[in-house]
This record gives structure tokens, C-alpha cells and sequence, in this order.
């Protein structure tokens, strides 16, 4: 006997109905719990894998389910592990956990129909959940498979007699699937809108985004300049800037405490007007921002106002950033128009400036005895500001996604010793000399440049854009923005980070940069676009497009009454128009069958029903033989009746004929009553 017989003694038989129906429903509850391990801790589903695995077994060996003095003190336990790892029992994350496991051990407590349509109902309720951590279009195909696969389980359960293959079930899971879609549209369509996403849950903007912070010290922008995230797009109604001109401002930063830059501490005074004179015509754009759960907006330099969101209020700083009231926890949209070329408070007072001068103490005295012998030789803050441009360009730096870690003197270890950095270490090191020549600077953080989709006319801005620059103010001309990074690494601004540095895999070996003519960046334009087309017009469906679509198909400006009304209207629509379509698809019952099966059920509530394996010569012998209640003219109507019906059915029959041979199976059907 092989070893395979040994563990599956029944390999070689064909398996059970009960089997096949439980492996295809365990199958079903693996797709909807497998997004789940994501974001799961991991001790749960490795627990919730063993108790698949511990069922599935179960079905293969025949045994019986395990008892509940075993199931018990092993669900008491996994509740306690949900609290000890979330400190609760409710929330999301708490909540989900419990069902996964909730799901994984009703599993093993199968015993009736009732406890199919629990698992079957938890399998749907759970796979909603999966999106309230994804809501990709990936995610959303994921989730419809595993609609189709849960609805064939449940109708393979429903199954009396003969069962059609799988094939033929999951076709009817998918064709129940696919009657639910139009009304489905109708639904999103026309249900009124609230403000909010379309998948949320109180407390999701305390969970944990990456992005830019309001803090900034060597190496945090070069790590998140690896991540391929998207940050935020943008649809530009005018010509679109060219590149080294599309800054996207951020925060600022200006206290500095010798390794990191924050945000300038609010000083009690009050705060002065907004100082700007715009130059040129502004350019127009859209901004679609991916969460973050912080306050910060983005927008190109410099903002003509604050842009609208939806329940959250925003302002412009008086350092010129942009922030809404509350943080940005789900996708938001919004219109900006940026002036491109200006003058920024050009008539700063000295007491607003010092606080953009501040250096803590004991902290790099190599950069500040340079920097007082560069302002020893000029006065002119213009001629300092090139001086030190071209001791940048000068000297042996280099920009890097790798730069050497710093100690305590940050900035003289990578002036004078390392000379190796990215975008932060020029814009820290930068600011620190300007202020050591009593130059007020600060750091700004944001993105820069963009890279445009040819498929649907929408820029992408991702993580890897991250980037920072300075701003120092000269006297009647304001702040000026300043890039030391352009100084060393000009292709960096020109060309995105993409045309400065080299990804390489395999410690090196390998060039895994991506041609811009290659088919695969091709594939990804389209992917690009298809993402945000559903992001915009699915994820993204506010109250404002929503009714922006009405008006378009015709219905102007309606209320949410009219709306409701509306899609119940519609709804009804298509239920009876798919009503239509299956009755006249259904297939139309022969007259003479139909005669047959009102017998048949006459004689089942009489106490005779046919066996499924009787035909209507075996029904017939038994019914006469057996059936002691009924009276000898109720016998021989039957008789004739089931012997004019086997005659019609199996015998070849003229369509002339056909309307005597209903009439007489009609009457002696009445007289077998």
C-alpha cells in the first residue's frame, strides 16, 4: 500500500457530494480571508490557517468535528490575544480580527443547514471589510471572484438529487452575480451622497501614512524618496509648467536644534498681513491628494488663496503654507490657481525676520568660521548667496540616495568631510550658512516635478518627488526660493529624481531603470490611468460630482428627495426589465409534462409520491398495488391516464393530435381525484 493511501485511504474513490461542497466553501472563505493576512497580526493568521487546514482535514478523513470542550478554551484564548495585541474588543481593526476568527472556528461547528448560512453570511459581512483597507481595483476583482465562489458554494449546498458540475454552478453564481450589477450602478449612481469616502471607518486618520512629516533631519527624504507611492495628481487646465519650474510647496521649516529642522514655534505677536505681488497669468490646475493624516496641502508656488474642501476649512500661513483645519485622512479634491512669478513680503519687518536667523549653539563651528570669512569679503547678500552656490558647484559633492550617517556637527561633517548627500543635507547645510552670514532662511519641503501620463493628461506626483529647498529673504526683493540641489545635481530638477540617480539591484549588478520608450513604462501609463480613473469616478464620487453628472444627463439641480425618488424609479426599471428577460428565456413546460407533474404531486399528498428512479410503467404497478385508499374507478383512470402519457411521450406524436391527447389526459385527471 502506497504512503499516499495510507494518509487518504479514499484517494482512489471518487469523493462525496459533502466533501466537494465543503472544500469549495472553505475555498471560498481562503479568498475572502487571504487580504486579511496583510494588515492581521501575524499570530492570528497563522491561527486562523491551522484551524482551515484542522477542517479541511477533517472533511478529508471523514472524521467528526471536533467537540466544543476543545473549541471553547481555544476561542476564549484567541479573544484574549485580540485584546492583549489591540488593547480592545471594538474598532476596526479589534472588530476584524475577531470575525477572521469568529469565521475560522464556526468552521469547525458545522453541524447543520443553519451553520452554512452563518458561515456563509460572516464570509460576506468579512468581505466587506477588506475594504476598508483597500480599495483598489484589484481588490474590488478579488472580492467580486470571491462573491461568485461563496454564492456557488451556497448553491452547490441547495443541490436535491442530481448536481450539475462545477462548471455549470459557478456559471449560475456568476450569472446571479452579474443580475445584481445594473442595479448595483443604479444604486451609486443615484443614492444620495454624503460627504466622506467611499469606505471609512471613525478613527482611520490616526492610522499611520507615509509622506512627508513637519520635521526634517539627514536621511528622512532619502529614504522616502524610494517609495514609489503616489503622493497626489494633478490635471493642469492650462499648459502645464515645464519641470524644473513645478515646485509643489509644503511645509516650512525654521527651528533648528543642530540635527533637526521643525516648524517654527508661533510667536505671540500677531500675525502681519499677506505681503505678495503676483506677476503673469496664474495656471489652473486640479489637485487629487492621497490621505495623509496630516493638515498639510500641496500646490505649486505660490497659491493665489486657499483652495475649498469639502467639511474642512483651510488657510494660507503667513510663511505661505497651506493647511486645512483638520488632517487629510481620506482622498480629497481640490482647485488651485498658483502664480509661478512673484514677490513675497518684500517689506518683512526685522522683528518677523529673527526668528529665521536663530542658530543653536555649540553646533558646527567649521561652517560658521566659514561663513563669517565668505561675509567678510562682501556685503552684498547676492554676491554671499553665489559665493556659496559655487562652492557647491566647485568642490567634489555629490548627490546620492545613500549618503554616509552624520554625528553631532552635522553640517561640517558634510561640507568638509563627506561631501555626500541628498536634497535635505544641501538645503539644511545651506540655510545653516545663510543664517550664520545673518541671512534670514528657512528649509521648505514639498515635491518637485511630476511626471505626466500620456493617457489621460494627468501628472503623478509620488514620494520619490519628495524633495527640499531654501528660501532666504533679500532686502526689497523678498523671499527667493534657492535649490542648492540644482547647484550639484541640475538633472535632479530637470529630469526628476529618476534622471540623477541609478536604481540598481543585486548589490549593483543590476540597472533596473526603467527606458522611458520601453513597452513595461508603457504598461504602467495605462495601468496609471485606469487607477485613477477609478479613483476619480468610483472611490472619489462626491456630493459635487454627483450632481455635476445629473445635471449632465439632464436632471439640472434636484434635491436628495427627487434623487431618491429618481432611483427607485430607475431601480423598478431594471428589476422588470430583468424580470422580462429570464421569463422569456425561461424554458416554456410541455402541456403534457405539465399534466404528468400535477399527478405526481396529487399523488405525493395523498401519501404516494413517484421515486425518483420510477418511470410511469413502475409508478403505475405500484400505485395500483399499493394504493388500498383509493376506489376502483380512481385506479383505472390512472391507469389510463399513465398509459395515454407514456404512449404520448415516448411514442412518435403528429402535432394534430396533441390537443385530443391533452383533453383526455385532462379529463382523466379530473376523474383520478
Amino acid at each position: 500500500m502506497s504512503f499516499l493511501h495510507r494518509i487518504f485511504p479514499f484517494s482512489t474513490r471518487p469523493m462525496s457530494r459533502d466533501k466537494a461542497d465543503t472544500l469549495l466553501l472553505l475555498f471560498a472563505c481562503g479568498l475572502v480571508l487571504a487580504p486579511h493576512a496583510l494588515h492581521l497580526p501575524l499570530w492570528i493568521t497563522c491561527l486562523s490557517i491551522a484551524l482551515m487546514l484542522w477542517r479541511g482535514w477533517i472533511t478529508f478523513r471523514g472524521n467528526r468535528m471536533p467537540p466544543r470542550w476543545l473549541l471553547l478554551p481555544l476561542a476564549v484564548a484567541a479573544m484574549a490575544g485580540v485584546y492583549l495585541s489591540f488593547k480592545m474588543f471594538f474598532g476596526q481593526d479589534a472588530g476584524v480580527a475577531m470575525l477572521v476568527l469568529l469565521l475560522t472556528f464556526k468552521l469547525l461547528e458545522m453541524h447543520a443547514g443553519r451553520d452554512l448560512f452563518v458561515v456563509v453570511f460572516l464570509s460576506f459581512f468579512l468581505l466587506l471589510t477588506n475594504f476598508f483597507y483597500s480599495q483598489t481595483i484589484v481588490t474590488a476583482l478579488l472580492m467580486s471572484a470571491a462573491v461568485i465562489v461563496i454564492l456557488t458554494a451556497q448553491l452547490s449546498f441547495q443541490y436535491t438529487g442530481a448536481v450539475p458540475p462545477l462548471r455549470k454552478r459557478l456559471r449560475l453564481g456568476a450569472m446571479i452575480f452579474a443580475l445584481a450589477v445594473p442595479l448595483t450602478i443604479i444604486l451609486f449612481l443615484l443614492f444620495p451622497r454624503i460627504q466622506g469616502p467611499l469606505w471609512g471607518m471613525p478613527g482611520a486618520a490616526n492610522s499611520a501614512r507615509s509622506g512627508l512629516s513637519d520635521s526634517m533631519a539627514p536621511g528622512n527624504i532619502s529614504q522616502l524618496a524610494l517609495s514609489g507611492e503616489i503622493a497626489f495628481r494633478v490635471k493642469f487646465i492650462d499648459p502645464a509648467p515645464d519641470n524644473a519650474r513645478l515646485y509643489w510647496r509644503g511645509i516650512v521649516l525654521g527651528q533648528y536644534d543642530g540635527r533637526t529642522w521643525s516648524r517654527q514655534s508661533p510667536r505671540n505677536q500677531a500675525n502681519p498681513p499677506l505681503q505678495w505681488e503676483p506677476r503673469g497669468q496664474p495656471v489652473r490646475y486640479q489637485v487629487t491628494q492621497e490621505p495623509t493624516s496630516r493638515r498639510w496641502l500641496f500646490a505649486l508656488e505660490l497659491p493665489q488663496s486657499a483652495p475649498q474642501l469639502p467639511n474642512n476649512r483651510s488657510g494660507i500661513t503667513p510663511d505661505f503654507q497651506l493647511v486645512a483645519q483638520r488632517p487629510i485622512a481620506d482622498r480629497v479634491r481640490y482647485d488651485v490657481a498658483s502664480y509661478l512669478d512673484y514677490t513675497l513680503q518684500p517689506n518683512e519687518s526685522q522683528l518677523a525676520l529673527q526668528q529665521w536667523l536663530e542658530l543653536p549653539a555649540s553646533y558646527n563651528p567649521q561652517a560658521l568660521t566659514f561663513a563669517a570669512e565668505l561675509r567678510k569679503t562682501s556685503g552684498d547678500d547676492l554676491v554671499l548667496l553665489n559665493k556659496v552656490l559655487q562652492f557647491f558647484r566647485q568642490e567634489k559633492f555629490s548627490y546620492t540616495l545613500q549618503p554616509p550617517l552624520l554625528g553631532r556637527n552635522s553640517v561640517d561633517e558634510f561640507l568638509f568631510s563627506t561631501r555626500a548627500g541628498f536634497c535635505e543635507h544641501y538645503a539644511g547645510a545651506f540655510v545653516v550658512l545663510m543664517r550664520a552670514m545673518n541671512i534670514p532662511a528657512r528649509v521648505v519641503t514639498g515635491y518637485q516635478g511630476g511626471q505626466m501620463n500620456p493617457v489621460d493628461g494627468y501628472m503623478t506626483v509620488r514620494q520619490s518627488d519628495a524633495h527640499a529647498w531654501a528660501e532666504i529673504w533679500i532686502e526689497k526683493r523678498g523671499w527667493l526660493r534657492v535649490d542648492p540641489t540644482a547647484a550639484v545635481a541640475p538633472e535632479r530638477i530637470e529630469r526628476n529624481l529618476a534622471g540623477a540617480a541609478t536604481t540598481t539591484a543585486l548589490g549593483g549588478l543590476l540597472n533596473v531603470n526603467i527606458s522611458p520608450d520601453s513597452w513595461l513604462r508603457k504598461m504602467r501609463f495605462r495601468w496609471d490611468a485606469v487607477n485613477n480613473g477609478w479613483n476619480q469616478w468610483v472611490l472619489n464620487y462626491t456630493p459635487e460630482q454627483q450632481k455635476s453628472l445629473l445635471r449632465t444627463l439632464g436632471f439640472g439641480n434636484i434635491d436628495w428627495r427627487a434623487m431618491t425618488a429618481w432611483m427607485f424609479a430607475f431601480g423598478a426599471a431594471i428589476m422588470l426589465l430583468i424580470a422580462l428577460v429570464l421569463s422569456t428565456n425561461r424554458k416554456k413546460i410541455d402541456p403534457i409534462d405539465a399534466c404528468y407533474a400535477k399527478l405526481c404531486k396529487q399523488m405525493a399528498q395523498w401519501g404516494y409520491p413517484r421515486h425518483p428512479h420510477e418511470g410511469p410503467r413502475s409508478y403505475s404497478r405500484r400505485l395500483l398495488s399499493s394504493a388500498s385508499t383509493l376506489t376502483q374507478e380512481q385506479k383505472q383512470a390512472l391507469k389510463n391516464f399513465l398509459i395515454l402519457y407514456e404512449a404520448a411521450r415516448y411514442r412518435p406524436l403528429e402535432k394534430s393530435s396533441l390537443p385530443d391527447v391533452l383533453s383526455k389526459l385532462k379529463t382523466l385527471l379530473k376523474l383520478s381525484r
